[in-house]
């Protein structure tokens, strides 16, 4: 098993690693993201419990096999994996963390929740955490302009995919994607810790869209003159 010192050398090597990876990252899922990602992990283990390495490897290695940019057929998180090994990670916590990994990203409003682990939990709400506010507001926007998606579409409404097909083949507006998954974020926390974090964010984006709608209805009344 890993000695305490052990894991310190093997985290900070896997953070300079996935610095380096997602350095010129412009869909908001940089560098930036995952530290904060790994920041709020921290906080919410310190009140919830948890194996705090897997907590911190997990949280740090969680968008390196991420669906939108791997071309994977399944959830097996290879590069994590891969980089685990070669870092010398005890199998067992690698393979926790493996779990973790696969069953972190949100899948659609209609697809069930996977994350078995109280690890998984921390991690999944974390990143979560990320996704709402004023900082997932700027994420959202990021993420959409790198898709070439449109701000708003009134001709498009939201939709609540029933599967993750639906939701991962969606080309759908930024503002859709509020409503599709943003705004249901802070009821799909796991943890206590979590979902008071998630209130003030969750207010903030309400505040957001209403004047969001506000601007773009008057922009509608000046393009009908």
């Amino acid at each position: 098993m890993a000695s305490n010192m052990d894991k310190q050398s093997i985290l900070q090597k896997t953070a300079e690693y996935i610095q380096q990876e997602f350095s010129g990252d412009s869909s908001g899922h940089d560098w930036h993201h995952i530290a904060r990602v790994r920041q709020n992990a921290r906080r919410i283990c310190a009140r919830e419990g948890g194996d705090s390495f897997v907590v911190e490897l997990s949280a740090l290695l969680h968008d390196l096999d991420d669906w939108k940019f791997n071309d994977h057929e399944d959830d097996t998180p290879r590069k994590a994996e891969a980089w685990m090994q070669a870092c010398g990670v005890e199998e067992e916590i690698a393979r926790r963390v493996c779990r973790v990994i696969a069953s972190v990203s949100y899948k659609g409003a209609g697809e069930k929740n996977q994350i078995e682990s109280l690890e998984g939990c921390i991690v999944q709400d974390a990143d979560r955490l990320d996704a709402i506010g004023a900082i997932g507001i700027g994420r959202a926007f990021a993420y959409g302009g790198y898709k070439n998606r449109p701000m708003y579409d009134p001709n498009s409404p939201p939709k609540l995919h029933a599967t993750f097909e639906e939701y991962k083949s969606s080309k759908s507006a930024t503002i859709n994607h509020f409503y599709e998954k943003l705004l249901l974020l802070k009821e799909r926390m796991n943890t206590a810790a979590a979902k008071e974090l998630a209130e003030e964010r969750h207010e903030f984006m309400l505040q957001f869209l209403e004047q969001f709608m506000k601007e773009w209805g008057n922009a509608d009344e000046l393009g009908n003159l």
